[in-house]
């Protein structure tokens, strides 16, 4: 999915959050193997409800790195040809089950009514999708970053967050160090 194909239209140019900032309260839990089942059982959903689609699929976020404590919430990102073209992913994805929570520039957040699986929809050939690959991978390959990630979130969340993008945002500086050297000891 390396090519950029033209849009069909102008992106949205600010942020739509459906339903408004909502509190972070999860917890980290142990490792699961569930997570890789879940992650497999909305593959499978995505691929029906879009399988006309030209769209690639990857489980991302800490539930995706075995050994690593996280937030029960699945992270799948989804790649469509054209991030505009709602029409031809966004509609189905709502009639298979997902709700749209995010809408913004490049960027679109389905996720189940119970918030335990997160589907990012981003165009083909946006960096944010390889920045989320490469976090993972190092996170997967590397003992170090994988505790150092963990032990910041589990300090993240002794705090109280009256939104979960602020949780997010926090871990910012951490997962920039990860991902430098993960390009450090890239062929």
């Amino acid at each position: 999915m390396d090519r950029k194909r033209k849009r069909r239209r102008a992106d949205v140019t600010g942020l739509e959050l459906v339903g408004g900032p909502e509190r972070l309260e999860v917890e980290l839990h142990d490792y699961d193997e569930r997570w890789a089942d879940v992650y497999r059982e909305h593959r499978a959903r995505i691929l029906t409800a879009l399988a006309d689609a030209d769209v690639a699929i990857e489980h991302i976020g800490s539930t995706c790195v075995p050994g690593l404590a996280a937030k029960p919430i699945v992270d799948i990102v989804l790649v469509v040809p054209d991030i505009t073209a709602e029409e031809d992913y966004l509609e189905a994805l709502l009639a298979s089950g997902y709700v749209l929570r995010v809408r913004e520039p490049g960027h679109r957040l389905v996720r189940t009514p119970a918030r335990d699986v997160h589907v990012h929809v981003y165009e083909n050939g946006d960096a944010a999708v390889e920045e989320y690959l490469l976090l993972r991978d190092r996170l997967r390959s590397d003992a170090g970053d994988r505790a150092l990630y963990e032990s910041t979130k589990r300090e993240l969340l002794r705090k109280r967050w009256e939104d979960m993008n602020d949780y997010a945002d926090a871990k910012s500086e951490v997962i920039a160090a990860i991902k430098r050297r993960a390009r450090a000891i890239a062929p």
